[in-house]
């Protein structure tokens, strides 16, 4: 399959995927009683989107599609940038930040990057602020489901490579319970684009049932402060290590949409 056909697949899904989840989003806030929807903002490359709901204390959705050069510098660490510093980049990203503690912060985001190679990437994880293992073993269990599906290998290395990723060496600590993580996919592209909306179709199906089980129960301050401290660690890890914040100030990203990620309120200790 041509190069040109690949991207117009990939950019229709994530165009789609964007619409899926945030229509799922829009019938929970619903669901709930508030008729919150998204704000849709258009760049040139893309399109991001924010709520700020009774659920969803903030929530970001967005889409992009990115043509230009890296950096030099930068360059040196991508595949198939030796010669020729050319991009082309799409994807969706998610950061879901709930108003109840009880119920996790949710993040996602898959990728499909050409340069001279071309490549899937992404991946998703919890954070939650109030432990519940339950809600732990029911995350994973569903993940090692769908990676079942196209590899039983894919399952265990991509749990060590979330687990080793979203890790606060200055805290020494994990940011939440973890998930799955993969990038430079470049075995098989059809497997690895039909592994890739697994991944998508699968965030979905967690948030919805997620966030639905919690959304009405109850939550007390000393909850609310925990919930605090921990946005404090997300935003650590956003700034210092993410590899995804850092990818998109160095493509010509928006900042106003890479920076979504960040809670809307946050405390340290």
């Amino acid at each position: 399959m041509k190069i040109k056909k690949k991207q117009k697949l990939t950019r229709e899904w994530f165009i789609k995927l964007q619409n899926i989840i945030c229509n799922n989003i829009e019938k929970l806030e619903n669901e709930y009683g508030s008729k919150i929807k998204f704000k849709k903002k258009k760049w040139k490359h893309g399109e991001f989107r924010i709520i700020k709901g009774k659920v969803i204390e903030k929530g970001g959705v967005a889409f992009s599609n990115v043509i230009g050069k890296f950096p030099k510098e930068f360059a040196k660490k991508i595949p198939g940038t030796q010669n020729n510093t050319n991009f082309w980049s799409s994807g969706v990203s998610v950061v879901l930040h709930p108003k109840n503690p009880k119920i996790p912060a949710m993040h996602f985001n898959t990728r499909f990057i050409c340069t001279k190679k071309n490549w899937f990437g992404g991946g998703m994880d919890a954070t939650p602020c109030l432990n519940d293992m339950k809600e732990k073993k029911y995350f994973h269990k569903t993940l090692k489901q769908m990676c079942d599906l196209h590899n039983k290998k894919y399952y265990p290395k991509y749990k060590k490579w979330c687990d080793n990723y979203f890790y606060l060496p200055h805290r020494n600590e994990p940011r939440g319970i973890g998930g799955i993580f993969f990038d430079y996919k470049m075995d098989n592209w059809e497997k690895d684009f039909l592994f890739t909306k697994d991944v998508g179709a699968t965030f979905a199906y967690l948030v919805n049932k997620i966030i639905r089980k919690k959304m009405f129960l109850k939550w007390t301050i000393r909850e609310k402060k925990i919930q605090q401290i921990k946005r404090g660690r997300y935003v650590e890890f956003n700034l210092l290590y993410d590899r995804g914040t850092k990818f998109g100030l160095n493509s010509g990203g928006n900042p106003k949409a890479i920076l979504m990620s960040m809670p809307p309120s946050a405390d340290w200790e």
